[in-house]
């Protein structure tokens, strides 16, 4: 124990000296502001990988941190020298199963980007394929779990000795930052992201994801296709190519749009420098390690939410938190209505291309606490994503908003699935779900009867059986093509 706390202690004064370093070590006290939000950035970069990682997750906690602390925070940069390439070549020997001369035909030992927890090297496969190889850095599963413990200790003291700071939640934030990064310690994980946002995307016309190389793969070594495109905030260069920016915006609000609401998981780290512009003009995306999901009933809230600030509806976007029981009910729907109101007043009549829709959105979480509303980490991780992205559209187009894109895409898809149509297929589901479960129910009371029953009652359930099976089955499908009639003639009479 004595020796932890030395550790620990030597360890905080290490921290204390990079956040004095950058006048940052109270930059939470008074208005949280984007300079002061800098200032806390360049001291995690300071103090390496695992403080990186973790100024990248209260990036995503602008209801913890502030507006403009978490958007200073978007930019950190994960960027750190690279390990030796003898230990890359021990690493994919140790993982693949042959040294690398006999996987590649040509293996690149300088590293292409070196981060916090890998770092990438192009190679070229024995058929040809150009590849970027991606390889966890030797020991960081203890160094990421030294510093986790730390985070916990330090946690515990800046609440003991700063109270009011609880409102942090830092053993929560410490526990998320915790479950992120085992995930991220995986590249099976991100193979598999990686799969999966390729195949929801397939047939876009606007992003482009490069294909996993399984037979290459495996816990420490990630093999994906190499994309060779135009960073995409270099406009310059893009302009010089012959692409249109202006398009380019469009095509990432559509597949923004497609990720989020169409297939409920997307994309979580749509920095310039994880996108590039291919010759053909898609967007390749690179990088699946941070991923988000967002469920149904989220990106219902999501688009009424965003509709209520486009028509200036806030009774109704107030109502929209109460029904799906983000606020405790005991609060004022009227006085959450004003709360909302005060927000977006002072954007209304501004160019939509002045407006941030993820900003906006910041600022209705955070005024959410005085009304005790629950952070809901999906939302504040596509909250931070959707800055990311605005932030490209800017730089590709400043004149443009991508939101004027999305927008009838949003709208479109909220008619579709709160309107009539969507409910009657909900309530058919449901029913058609419990019309497949009947036969089931009803073997499973016939075992249990045939099990108990004895004598005459055995032998009148073997005659009876069967007719017992169909009359049931029978009489459940007409009890369900019944109800949805009803309640489809209920619905269309009442809209």
């Amino acid at each position: 124990m004595l020796f932890r706390t030395l550790k620990n202690t030597t360890r905080l004064i290490i921290i204390a000296t990079a956040m004095l370093r950058n006048n940052a070590i109270f930059f939470w006290r008074g208005e949280p502001t984007f300079e002061k939000g800098q200032r806390f950035a360049r001291a995690l970069e300071q103090l390496g990988p695992t403080f990186v990682k973790l100024g990248q997750l209260l990036s995503t906690r602008p209801d913890l941190i502030g507006q403009d602390v978490a958007l200073a925070l978007t930019e950190l940069q994960d960027r750190v020298p690279p390990f030796p390439v003898k230990q890359v070549h021990k690493i994919i020997e140790q993982q693949l199963g042959k040294p690398t001369h006999e996987l590649f035909a040509s293996f690149d030992n300088k590293a292409a980007a070196a981060a916090s927890i890998a770092q990438v090297h192009f190679a070229t496969l024995k058929d040809g394929r150009q590849v970027a190889v991606k390889i966890l850095r030797p020991d960081i599963e203890e160094a990421f779990a030294r510093d986790v413990a730390l985070f916990y200790w330090l946690g515990d003291l800046i609440e003991w000795w700063q109270p009011e700071l609880k409102r942090f939640k830092f053993a929560e934030v410490t526990k998320t930052f915790e479950d992120m990064i085992r995930f991220e310690l995986d590249l099976r994980f991100e193979a598999g992201a990686a799969v999966e946002l390729r195949q929801n995307l397939k047939n876009d016309p606007g992003l482009y994801v490069p294909e996993v190389c399984w037979n290459y793969t495996s816990h420490r070594v990630l093999t994906l296709e190499r994309v060779t495109g135009i960073p995409i905030n270099d406009v310059a260069a893009i302009r010089a190519a012959g692409h249109d920016p202006v398009k380019l915006v469009d095509k990432t609000a559509v597949s923004f749009f497609n990720q989020v609401f169409r297939d409920g998981f997307f994309h979580a780290d749509m920095h310039p420098g994880n996108m590039f512009v291919l010759p053909n003009g898609k967007i390749a995306v690179v990088d699946f390690g941070i991923m988000g999901r967002i469920d149904k009933k989220s990106r219902i809230y999501l688009a009424q939410i965003l509709h209520g600030f486009m028509t200036e509806d806030y009774y109704n976007l107030a109502k929209v938190h109460f029904d799906a029981g983000f606020v405790p009910p005991d609060k004022s729907v009227e006085n959450f209505a004003l709360a909302m109101m005060a927000i977006t007043k002072p954007i209304i009549g501004r160019k939509l291309s002045d407006i941030s829709v993820a900003r906006l959105l910041g600022q209705l979480f955070t005024t959410a606490e005085t009304f005790e509303m629950e952070a809901q980490p999906q939302l504040l991780l596509l909250q931070k994503n959707m800055m990311l992205t605005e932030g490209v559209g800017r730089m590709l187009n400043p004149d443009v908003n991508m939101w004027q894109v999305v927008q009838p895409l949003i709208e479109a898809w909220a008619k579709e699935n709160l309107g009539v149509r969507s409910k009657i297929k909900e309530h058919l589901g449901e029913g058609i779900a419990l019309a497949r479960a009947l036969p089931v129910l009803i073997a499973r009371a016939e075992t249990v009867l045939a099990r108990v029953s004895e004598g005459n009652l055995k032998e009148h359930l073997s005659e009876q059986r069967q007719k017992f099976h169909n009359d049931w089955l029978i009489l459940g499908w007409c009890g369900l093509v019944a109800f949805l009639c009803i309640y489809a003639i209920k619905m269309l009479a009442g809209h």
